[in-house]
């Protein structure tokens, strides 16, 4: 693949590969730590290689990961695209891929590419939120299921389990949406929002729809935590 050096990282971002998967520049931190499983990964295969696909800013460094990404952060490695990977076949003991799937235009090319990449007998380990509101990095544009993820990978791999984890439990799509919902109306209608019980939350969704707390709620927000989304077009 066609690179260049980016201060002595390889980059393989082409001005082709960033109109073809739609890479825009952004001022987006993506920063998390390692979860007891990723930690594990690293541990298990610290004489071996493992790729983390899309590691966003690493507070950690690891000598045997390569932190791969559309950011050139101080702890990137190599800088690309996760829908055309950069690789050798069978290369890697193990990838990462965590919050990284909602954010490409093919998450089952993508999906193809981390099975490719990994040795046989290699592990997978993959994290797509389902319930999360919309959030940018620049772009979100999938969600998963659980048998969605399963779908993603289940041609190339043996998946062993699809699971909700402490980080992933229900409570953090619940406190997120509500903690959005308030932020998105006006600063009058949010004391009466916060007063309001679960109970108020659990009626017909019609008899809600004309209360201030939906129909003051901005469209913005209203974008960010639609039950769906509509769309019109015209064929060209």
């Amino acid at each position: 693949m066609v690179r260049r050096d980016r201060g002595g990282k390889p980059d393989f971002l082409t001005d082709e590969l960033r109109r073809e998967t739609r890479i825009a520049d952004t001022e987006n931190v993506s920063s998390n730590g390692y979860d007891e499983n990723m930690e594990r990964l690293v541990k298990q295969y610290a004489d071996g290689l493992i790729l983390d696909c899309g590691a966003g800013r690493r507070p950690v460094y690891f000598a045997n990961v390569i932190n791969y990404e559309i950011v050139d952060y101080d702890s990137t490695d190599v800088l690309g695209v996760g829908e055309k990977l950069p690789f050798i076949d069978d290369t890697f003991d193990a990838v990462i891929s965590v919050a990284v799937l909602e954010h490409v235009r093919d998450p089952f090319r993508c999906a193809r590419e981390i099975a490719r990449v990994l040795k046989p007998g290699g592990e997978l380990y993959a994290c797509v939120p389902f319930l999360q509101p919309l959030h940018g990095y620049p772009h979100h544009y999938f969600n998963a299921t659980p048998q969605g993820i399963r779908a993603l990978f289940e041609d190339h791999l043996d998946v062993s389990e699809v699971d909700v984890i402490y980080s992933t439990h229900p409570i953090w799509s619940l406190t997120w949406i509500l903690s959005s919902w308030r932020s998105g109306l006006p600063e009058s209608r949010r004391k009466e929002f916060e007063a309001m019980k679960v109970r108020d939350l659990l009626g017909d969704p019609l008899s809600c729809l004309p209360k201030p707390f939906c129909a003051e709620l901005s469209k913005e927000k209203q974008l960010e935590l639609a039950s769906a989304t509509v769309l019109k077009a015209r064929k060209r």
